[in-house]
């Protein structure tokens, strides 16, 4: 399969030429994941990051990861074909900071490794202006998403005097 009409579809590869999105198509790997597989876990180093070419993910937090409350994982965001995660570990190389769970049975991912990528970055800076440029917006709209959703909750046990119900 080829993987450029998936790249197309994701943000982060916006204003990208045709030959650009070849060239990160072939740096990519295909993966396919089936219910209840976990892609990678939260505290986890990350290198690589994916698009999701078809099936469902969902992003998850485990309040464990900081002493608030034990088991349970939440769901704070789900995710489908042409959207992108794991892009954080291609900007600071650090832990991920969530889990990724497949949802869907034959969830089919592709897979963009960090090192190639920025190979590809560094050989042709006007791909790697693009992208990071998109990889910036798209962090950003991610970051105020969840800025919103601390604060609805953060409003609502306030209002309720009590713990905001669970995802």
């Amino acid at each position: 399969m080829s993987v450029v009409p998936v790249l197309r579809q994701a943000d982060i590869f916006d204003e990208l030429t045709a030959n650009q999105l070849e060239l990160i198509g072939s740096i990519c790997a295909e993966r396919h994941y089936q219910a209840g597989d976990v892609i990678f876990e939260e505290n986890t180093p990350g290198d690589e990051m994916y698009v999701i070419a078809s099936g469902e993910v969902q992003i998850q937090v485990n309040p464990a990861m900081i002493g608030r409350e034990s088991g349970q994982s939440h769901t704070i965001a789900t995710l489908r074909r042409g959207q992108s995660f794991g892009e954080v570990s291609l900007v600071d190389e650090g832990l991920r900071s969530a889990s990724a769970r497949c949802s869907l049975q034959d969830t089919h991912l592709i897979v963009i490794p960090r090192d190639k990528l920025m190979l590809l970055c560094d050989t042709y800076p006007q791909l790697g202006y693009k992208l990071m440029r998109n990889l910036a917006a798209d962090l950003a709209m991610k970051i105020r998403h969840t800025d919103l959703q601390v604060r609805e909750q953060i409003t609502w046990s306030h209002e309720t005097g009590k713990r905001p119900p669970s995802s």
